[in-house]
């Protein structure tokens, strides 16, 4: 995947679609920041500091590293009640809707590094549909950049990792999916910021089905958008 020409790399030819939730299906972006803001000010922390220190970082994981004196089960449980109680302004990313919905079932699935509480509490408040696979941090051991959840996504669809497709929208969850031995396709993210195929205005997939069942994902976007 050497090639920043993504003109070349669509329709995708796959078994099966991963997806990360956080900024690539669910716009949750603004309340991610608030309960970060809560939370920093709640341990004496710099708001904005934080928030880019644990930016597509597990909750579990970013506490006990960044207040190693707080009991980590508090803070992360302070902090996952926040975030399933507060849902406000959280929204689909455009197109998200309509992609899922033509994907068959048990051929996609989310990846993310939310608890499994949090991450339906954002799932439902965007109204997007429940996924045939959810793998959230509670079932892993290592969360992103680590591949194993996307590996485990994998296995559990029952398909290659080299035959899955990757929508991710943070450099820690590109990273995994690509060591995952999956091709990625980075949601919102730079020009050239890693060699993965790059969609810069991903808002839907036209998705169909080929002659040897494979799913074929084809390049859709706003008129105007620059991709």
């Amino acid at each position: 995947m050497g090639s920043s020409d993504m003109r070349a790399d669509f329709p995708f030819h796959v078994s099966a679609v991963l997806f990360d939730l956080d900024g690539t299906l669910v716009n949750s972006t603004a309340a991610v920041d608030r309960h970060t803001r809560l939370w920093a000010d709640r341990c004496g922390l710099d708001p904005e500091w934080t928030i880019a220190a644990t930016r597509g970082i597990a909750d579990e994981e970013f506490i006990p590293r960044l207040v190693p004196h707080r009991d980590p089960e508090a803070e992360l449980a302070w902090l996952t009640a926040l975030s399933c109680r507060d849902t406000e302004g959280i929204r689909p990313v455009p197109g998200a809707d309509r992609t899922l919905d033509r994907l068959p079932p048990r051929r996609w699935g989310v990846v993310t590094a939310a608890a499994r509480t949090v991450a339906a509490a954002r799932i439902a408040a965007a109204g997007l549909p429940e996924p045939p696979l959810l793998l959230t941090a509670e079932d892993v051991g290592s969360g992103k950049p680590d591949p194993e959840g996307y590996l485990k996504g994998a296995a559990a669809l029952g398909v290659p990792p080299a035959d899955c497709l990757v929508f991710e929208d943070s450099p820690t969850g590109r990273r995994a999916g690509a060591d995952a031995g999956m091709t990625v396709v980075a949601v919102g993210a730079p020009p050239h910021d890693m060699e993965v195929p790059h969609l810069r205005d991903f808002t839907e997939a036209a998705v169909s089905t080929s002659a040897d069942g494979r799913l074929v994902l084809a390049r859709r976007h706003r008129r105007g958008s620059r991709i």
